[in-house]
């Protein structure tokens, strides 16, 4: 993999980390250097990125607080996530409430437009996102 597209999938992961970047500013930068996907994995702290070619690269984020709670609540994922688009709440917060959620990670499709949230036990929620997101 590159070195710019290695660079440009930390600074991503540390810019929602550290709250400088938005998440439309994060699918403009991925997006920018062939980013078709990614995994974010909430228990382990790391995100898989995945090219259109098929390579992918894993990067270590800043743990959330708090634990995947037993029960999967979509309605609290969808609440979390309007809080967020509202820049009511931070990128961290916005892990604390989709783990209280029962929120176990999140497969972002670039091409696709939507987010896919999963629990414990493979329920989900579909959020889909605007064109200018």
């Amino acid at each position: 993999m590159s070195e710019h597209i290695e660079a440009v999938v930390r600074e991503c992961t540390a810019g929602s980390d550290e709250g400088r970047m938005t998440f439309p500013e994060v699918l403009q930068k991925l997006a920018a250097v062939g980013v078709e996907r990614y995994h974010a994995d909430l228990c382990r702290a790391e995100k898989t990125y995945y090219l259109s070619e098929g390579r992918s690269i894993v990067v270590q984020a800043e743990p959330a607080r708090g634990t995947v709670a037993p029960t999967f609540s979509p309605d609290g994922v969808s609440a979390a996530v309007r809080a967020s688009q509202a820049g009511a709440i931070s990128y961290a917060r916005f892990c604390e409430r989709v783990l209280e959620a029962g929120c176990a990670g999140y497969v972002v499709s670039l091409s696709g437009r939507r987010v896919l949230y999963f629990g414990r036990t493979a329920e989900t929620y579909v959020e889909p996102f605007p064109l200018t997101a």
